[in-house]
This record gives structure tokens, sequence and C-alpha cells, in this order.
């Protein structure tokens, strides 16, 4: 696994913030607004709860992608990045 792609993805996904672009869902969700990206946020985290009680394995990991996806949205919306998120997962590790 290329954990990698993570950072690729979250540098495409700040792009689309500050170059938004017509024909790109990202950029459409942050024209939305921050109160738009929390709540895609909540149903995908609901959606991959309710998969997680099912053995469809293709379900829930699509499900998980879908709330990685957005999470990086709601994180660039609010100004942050993923390596905010792992600094202070590795100093809770301490």
């Amino acid at each position: 696994m290329d954990i990698a792609f993570l950072q690729e993805l979250e540098h495409i996904i700040q792009d689309r913030k500050q170059n938004p672009s017509e024909n790109s869902y990202t950029s459409k969700l942050f024209q939305k607004g921050i109160n738009k990206v929390a709540q895609k946020v909540g149903e995908e985290a609901v959606e991959l709860v309710i998969e997680a009680k099912d053995d469809n394995e293709a379900l829930f990991l699509n499900e998980a992608a879908d709330l990685m996806y957005h999470y990086l949205v709601l994180l660039t919306a609010k100004g942050y990045e993923l390596k905010d998120v792992v600094k202070i997962l590795e100093e809770r590790h301490r």
C-alpha cells in the first residue's frame, strides 16, 4: 500500500479549492460551504457504520473510501492538512 496517494489526493483537493472547476465535484462541495462539507462527512460516516454491520467487503470499503475523501475535503475546507492530524496522533502515541 502506498500511503503517498493520500497526500496526492489531498493536493488535488487543495488545488480544487484554490482553482475551482465547474466540472469538479470537489469544487462544487467547496462552493456549497463548510456546513454542506461537514454534512457529507456525517452522511458518509453513517453509511460506513451501516455497512460495517454486514459482511459485504466491497460496500464497506467503498463507504470507507467515501468517508476518507470527504474527510480530506473537510480538513482542507477548515484550512488543515492530514499532517496536522498525524502530528496529534504521534503526540498521543508518546
